[in-house]
């Protein structure tokens, strides 16, 4: 891996060299090139620029995060300031470079008992972008630059500059759309002082579809572009620390990390392509699992199995969580022995009141 960064830094130098020899001061518009040819060098699939300034839902956002809508992401009420506005995380920023990177990894290897957000189907994307940041930041440092660069981890409200940079439009489910790969890419940007110009941004291509709305299992998405994310599975079955309330349960149906529905009913995504990074497509020794071979999971064969997957984060007490309320919806009675044994052996509160009512649940759908 170092070699092979060291290779890119060598010919992003070779790049430069050859490209600025013939010019003393390059162009805004040259710089602005030369930058979308490396970002798609490096893999991204699109690659726009916006302008550093306060987002355009600033306030809403702030009316969000007041409403408690949240839930525990308690990360998401500090630095609000910082989170709506460039120019408090970077001193001197002038630009956004946002990107996208396609990771659609196709229908295959999606099992009958269990599902999973096929963002998380094999390596973390969060390391792969970084290291993909990492050689970007460089050549921009190259040009002049100084920047702050981000994949999920940083106060932005990465949507709204992705859609003033016309990169996709916020659609209603509040998942970024784009016009070549549907609601299938991760989102990233590069807070630069470089002044670039603006790329212009697209219109709304929702029209009257409301398919996200309407087959939402949670009805979290309570009106277009407006999500309680406490309702949402993917919130529930991620970020949700605690006991999942049991209106949700029996709604989670079989997922295990995460919920695609209003990604998979997007119109939009009659133009998916299969992600080119073979790091995103999936990852087979996680689907020869069964659901109930998953109660079996130690910590370390949890993070055995898991290593370099975004399921990782969430460890194993919160996946055995989620793996009982699915068992509770889909499992069988033949089930119920594995469940007891894991309520013999297991301490964790948060595990075993799950597997009992995954208990309760399968006697219930077989007895009554």
């Amino acid at each position: 891996m170092l070699i092979c960064c060291k290779v890119k830094i060598d010919l992003f130098k070779v790049f430069f060299s050859v490209r600025f020899s013939v010019m003393t001061e390059p162009s805004i518009q040259t710089i602005k090139e030369n930058i979308k040819r490396i970002a798609k060098s490096l893999g991204f699939s699109d690659c726009r620029i916006a302008e550093a300034r306060t987002a355009d839902h600033a306030e809403r956002f702030r009316e969000w995060v007041d409403d408690g809508c949240a839930g525990d992401m308690k990360w998401l009420e500090r630095n609000i300031d910082r989170r709506v506005s460039p120019t408090e995380v970077l001193f001197g920023a002038n630009s956004l470079i946002c990107m996208a990177l396609n990771y659609y990894p196709g229908e295959q290897s999606q099992r009958d008992d269990y599902r999973i957000a096929r963002y998380a189907w094999n390596e973390d994307y969060h390391d792969l972008i970084d290291d993909k940041l990492k050689d970007l930041n460089i050549a921009l440092e190259e040009m002049g630059g100084s920047q702050r660069y981000y994949v999920d981890t940083g106060p932005v409200l990465e949507r709204d500059f992705a859609s003033a940079s016309g990169l996709g439009w916020n659609g209603k489910s509040t998942v970024q759309i784009h016009k070549e790969y549907g609601t299938w890419t991760f989102l990233c940007e590069i807070i630069t002082t470089l002044k670039l110009e603006p790329d212009p941004p697209l219109r709304d291509h929702c029209g009257k579809c409301t398919q996200c709305i309407d087959n939402c299992p949670t009805n979290a998405i309570t009106g277009p572009r407006e999500m309680d994310a406490r309702r949402c599975i993917s919130y529930l079955t991620i970020e949700h620390a605690g006991s999942i309330p049991l209106e949700f349960r029996t709604l989670i149906g079989d997922r295990i990390y995460g919920c695609d529905v209003c990604l998979e009913v997007c119109p939009w995504n009659r133009f998916a392509k299969i992600s080119q990074e073979t790091k995103l497509h999936a990852r087979e020794a996680i689907f020869k699992y069964q659901l109930v071979d998953f109660l079996s999971l130690t910590d370390e064969s949890f993070r055995d199995l898991f290593a370099k997957s975004p399921i990782k984060r969430i460890k194993r007490n919160k996946f055995l969580r989620n793996v009982c309320v699915a068992l509770g919806n889909v499992g069988k009675i033949e089930h119920i022995d594995q469940l007891q044994k894991l309520l013999a052996e297991e301490s964790d509160q948060l595990i075993t009141e799950h597997a009992q009512w995954a208990v309760e649940e399968i006697q219930r759908r077989t007895f009554s």
